[in-house]
């Protein structure tokens, strides 16, 4: 499993896409799709039943038809499973990967501000992952709760956590740790 680059992890949190309404629709479109092409390959190859004559509905165009869109679709849904939020505090900052990006090194001395929060993903940022909304950016992948930073020259980033609370006494501990002071 990869790491971030440096330092001791203090927290450590990796959150995936495992929501079922979201599988259930993720999965519904190959499945689908596969029926329907399916049994247009079914009546060609096996009954012999063409509309027309046209290039439209030949055989090969019916299996690239189904074969290059399916294929598509399951490595889609392979990278949706396959993506995770992982959030870890260090010594040197918070570090946040959503994979298969890059780690993102959020330096303590970068936030000014922090405190757990409950947010509406949807209505603040349009949904979840890594989104934009008027309220800044955000890192999230399900639920509603979350820490929230506000970074110099106003930045303000959300961090989507199931253990939003703790999240932010590992910021504040490591932060006071860093500056010398006794955490929390």
């Amino acid at each position: 499993m990869p790491t971030s680059p440096t330092g001791n992890v203090v927290f450590r949190e990796v959150q995936q896409f495992r929501q079922i309404w979201l599988w259930a629709m993720v999965l519904a479109w190959p499945g689908i799709m596969t029926a329907i092409l399916g049994y247009g390959l079914v009546r060609r190859l096996v009954f012999g039943y063409c509309m027309d004559q046209s290039a439209a509905w030949s055989t090969e165009a019916l299996i690239v038809g189904f074969v290059v869109p399916l294929l598509v679709s399951l490595a889609l849904s392979w990278l949706l499973y396959a993506m995770k939020l992982i959030t870890e505090v260090r010594a040197d900052g918070l570090h946040v990967r959503f994979w298969p990006l890059p780690w993102r090194r959020i330096g303590f001395e970068e936030i000014t501000e922090y405190w757990p929060r409950t947010y509406r993903p949807i209505r603040e940022y349009g949904g979840w992952g890594i989104r934009w909304g008027l309220g800044g950016k955000a890192y999230n992948v399900s639920g509603n709760q979350g820490v929230q930073l506000v970074l110099d020259r106003g930045r303000r980033l959300l961090i989507g956590s199931r253990r939003a609370e703790e999240l932010a006494a590992a910021v504040g501990d490591a932060r006071a740790a860093r500056a010398g002071r006794e955490p929390h």
